[in-house]
């Protein structure tokens, strides 16, 4: 609802600020007009007068002006001198002047050889115009107003259809299949191009998605089940207690990769899961048991380092998540933390709030390194040494709503916080 709000009140907006922009352009023009034909006008009306003066003039010599309330002359036989603000002016019309505390306008002319001005008082007059202008000025917010509750009201009816072809596609469900969006039968061609176009899509997305189960549903097992055979065969071969130390060694390599790559298929098929899909496959995961379990399976991986595994007393700590995740991103977070040490002791501990802790003796990371890690998990680099490489185990976090950070003090180690509860 706030986003259709937001598009009719933006064209709302746009439209009443092209119509202030139009009524300034047209005030601003009446203006200017204004002003030309007004100062034509009393330049006529001026001019007027002196013709009618100098012909009354040259007709009887004795004739005497008289001036009226609005019209005075000056420079004239029987009239008063010019005043000096007139005297340095040059003939012709001059808007703005202020003669004895009145604005009036002056027209000078050269009459006899001699400067004579002609002066109209237009106190009367800019009452007038002042009220004109606050008529008008009063009308054209007026029309504003109202062109503004108009085009709200008949907005709300051309948005209406939009709002609820959006109405529509809000409460689409992503499970459900064949749905599709319905316009009335008077839709305009623009809204049935918007509607057809999203059902193609819709079409297209349940195509793909039915494509990705039923990839999901075979990999599950055509996937794991040679993995397990191998991994299987692997531990009845190192059960037996005649086979060759070399050989041994080759075998127990096959079964850790075998572990590993079940690791792997485990976690890409939960990223190819929709979350809230994931908790019909979710265990309940008492992490301090388990977490006893993830060290000792990999205690190996120190064997030719001088390094120990310290594991923290744990508090009681039950989540629900699949459990061989919570494995594999635990177990190669640890496994990270081997590869990048050489010797000292590496801390596991659980906190009650289902945060597991890895702090790791090796060389500590700088803020730039920590920046560049997260960086690299953010486009999905490749990772280092073996296992499953952080950018999975970030993107598996962040799935299934958990909290992965690292921390440091250079020279001091690194400190690998997963906290499996969102």
């Amino acid at each position: 609802m706030r986003s259709r709000s937001l598009l009719k009140h933006r064209i709302l907006r746009w439209l009443l600020l092209y119509a202030v922009l139009l009524s300034a352009a047209v005030l601003i023009g009446g203006y200017i007009i204004h002003e030309r034909v007004e100062h034509l006008a009393w330049e006529s009306v001026l001019r007027s007068e002196l013709d009618y003066y100098g012909q009354r003039a040259q007709a009887n010599p004795a004739y005497r002006w008289r001036d009226t309330e609005t019209l005075r002359l000056f420079g004239v036989d029987g009239a008063p001198p010019l005043p000096a603000v007139l005297t340095p002016l040059e003939p012709g019309l001059h808007d703005d002047m202020t003669l004895d505390g009145a604005s009036s306008v002056v027209l000078i002319e050269q009459i006899g050889g001699k400067p004579v001005a002609m002066a109209l008082n237009l106190t009367q007059f800019e009452g007038v115009e002042g009220a004109i202008s606050a008529a008008v000025a009063a009308g054209t917010v007026v029309v504003i107003l109202i062109l503004g509750l108009v085009v709200m009201w008949r907005l709300g009816k051309v948005i209406q259809p939009l709002a609820a072809l959006a109405r529509q596609v809000e409460e689409l469900k992503p499970a459900q299949p064949d749905q599709t969006v319905v316009l009335d039968e008077d839709a305009s061609a623009e809204m049935v191009v918007i509607a057809d176009a999203f059902n193609d899509y819709l079409r297209r997305n349940y195509s793909f998605v039915e494509r990705e189960h039923a990839f999901i549903a075979s990999s599950s097992h055509e996937l794991r089940t040679p993995v397990a055979v191998i991994a299987g065969a692997a531990e009845l071969v190192l059960g037996d207690a005649d086979v060759p130390p070399a050989a041994r060694n080759q075998v127990a390599r096959i079964h850790r990769t075998a572990r590993n790559v079940e690791q792997l298929i485990s976690l890409l098929l939960t990223l190819a899961k929709d979350p809230s899909r994931l908790a019909d496959a979710s265990d309940r995961v008492a992490l301090d048991q388990l977490l006893p379990e993830i060290v000792e399976d990999h205690r190996h991986l120190t064997r030719d380092k001088d390094l120990t595994l310290r594991l923290e007393a744990m508090p009681a700590c039950e989540i629900v998540a699949p459990v061989t995740i919570v494995q594999a991103a635990v177990g190669n977070l640890l496994r990270n933390a081997i590869e990048n040490s050489d010797r000292g002791e590496i801390r596991i501990s659980l906190q009650a709030d289902a945060t597991v802790v890895i702090e790791d003796p090796g060389h500590g990371m700088s803020p730039e390194e920590i920046s560049e890690i997260y960086a690299r998990m953010a486009r999905g680099g490749g990772r280092d040494g073996g296992g499953i490489g952080l950018d999975l185990i970030s993107r598996l976090c962040e799935h299934l709503g958990w909290n992965l950070a690292f921390s440091s003090v250079a020279g001091r180690g690194t400190r690998t916080t997963l906290r499996l509860r969102s």
